[in-house]
Parts: C-alpha cells; structure tokens; sequence
C-alpha cells in the first residue's frame, strides 16, 4: 500500500503544481456533483509585462473533497492545458536522472541531484477500506528538472513516506509546448490506482520559486507575461467512479507596460 500511496502523492502533486500555476486573486472551486476541487495558490508578481516574460514563482494549495465530507474519488486521468502567456524554461538547469532518485529517501534525493531541485512541498492521502475510519498518510515532495528531451519537458516528482513502511516512488510529468488558440502548454498525466481503489489524492501543498544562471545570464524555471489582462487554463480531470471535473479558469494580471 505505501508505495500506491507514494504514486498517488508523486502524481497528484504534479498535477496540483500544472493546474494551479496562475495568478489567483482569490481561491477556486470547481465543482461537480458533491466533488470539488479548490485551489488556493498563484503566481507572484500578479504585475509583470505585456510583450516580454518575466521571472515568476509558484505557490500552490490544492484540495480535493466533497461537500458532504465523505470519501472523495480517486483522480485517475488529467488533461491540462495553459495559457500561452507562461512559459517553463528548463534549458541550461542541471537535468537529474531518474535513477538517482529511485529508492532514495527526500533527504538523500536532494543530496543526489541538489543542483535539479524546482520546487518542494507536501502531499496528503486518504484511504478509506470498507468498515474501518480513514487513514491519512503525509509526506514531503520534492520537484526535479528531468530535462528536455525531443521537445519535451520532463518533471519528476519523488515522494516519500511511512505507510505502512517508508517507502519512496518517482513519477512524470510530460509537458510539451502547443499552439491552440488561447493555450500554450500541454500536460497529460496518470494517476495509479491507491491501495487498492481505495486511497484518494486529497490536498498539496508546493512552491516552486527556482532561479539559475545560464549562460551568464540569470534565468528562471516559471516565467510568465501579461499581454491582455487575463489568464487561461483549461482542465479535464477524470475520476475513477466516471465523475469529471471540467472547465476553464480566467484569472488576473496587471500589465506593467
């Protein structure tokens, strides 16, 4: 069961970090049925330029639940797509393999690729089995730069805890760069099944805020632009009991030029 919880987080957190990477004024709520999906995170500065990107940072609080506080569903498939005004900018950041990470508790995967490290945070879990209360499980995240490979950027996650033995997974992320209208960036992900079927992805808690030089020129992994005022991000979150999560956030910017 631990290491179905580890992918769960792993996963999950990725996705929290791809579908809440905007600027928010206040949180938002996605609902569907009693399910909801309430993001309470953003991207600083909210004032940022309207030709140009500019350095960005991420910070995201993500939970998923239900209004009548029972067991959520388990989060199975996730498509996200985000406006073409931010960008993720990997090129010249150290790239750690995927290997070093494996196996590896949180403070030896920093150890083993310090240079990579994008962003940190915490994942929760709960697993409900029939006739016995839910069990939740916590564990750091730490965010890798896998590199950028055939036009494709890599985001690995790894993810530990002790349930029912410490236990350590890494998951991908995929996201590639598109041109469809409003939208630029292109993310696709898994989410395997937990304990069974009967763990859920609840809540995240990430930031990312990683700056590099490349080049000798000061870069940074999250970069963003404000050319009308507004942001676009389009979801489509399946669940594993058919319930889908769908729709399209406009979120704030200033523009400061």
């Amino acid at each position: 069961m631990g290491k179905n919880l580890l992918r769960a987080i792993a996963v999950g957190a990725a996705f929290a970090l791809l579908f809440t990477a905007s600027t928010v004024a206040k949180p938002h709520v996605i609902r569907a049925g009693n399910l909801f999906l309430r993001d309470d995170g953003g991207i600083s500065p909210s004032k940022l330029p309207r030709r140009s990107q500019a350095p960005v940072s991420a910070h995201i609080d993500a939970t998923i639940g239900t209004t009548d506080g029972s067991h959520p569903p388990a989060v199975r498939n996730l498509v996200i797509d985000f406006d073409k005004s931010i960008g993720i900018n990997a090129k010249g950041l150290p790239a750690c393999p995927r290997g070093r990470l494996e196996a590896r508790t949180t403070a030896e995967a920093k150890k083993a690729c310090p240079e990579s490290i994008v962003g940190t945070g915490k994942g929760e879990v709960e697993v409900t089995f029939p006739e016995s209360q839910p069990l939740d499980a916590k564990g750091p995240i730490v965010l890798f730069n896998g590199g950028v490979r055939g036009g494709t950027t890599h985001l690995f996650v790894h993810a530990y805890v002790s349930v029912p033995a410490p236990t350590a997974v890494v998951a991908t992320v995929e996201i590639t760069r598109i041109s469809r209208g409003r939208y630029g960036i292109h993310t696709v992900s898994e989410v395997p099944v937990i304990a069974g079927g009967s763990g859920s992805v609840t809540r995240f808690r990430i930031s990312i805020d990683r700056k590099f030089t490349y080049k000798g020129r000061k870069v940074s992994y999250l970069t963003a632009s404000c050319p009308t005022g507004t942001y676009y991000t389009e979801g489509d979150i399946l669940f594993a009991d058919g319930a889908r999560l769908k729709g399209v956030h406009v979120l704030p910017c200033t523009p400061k030029d």
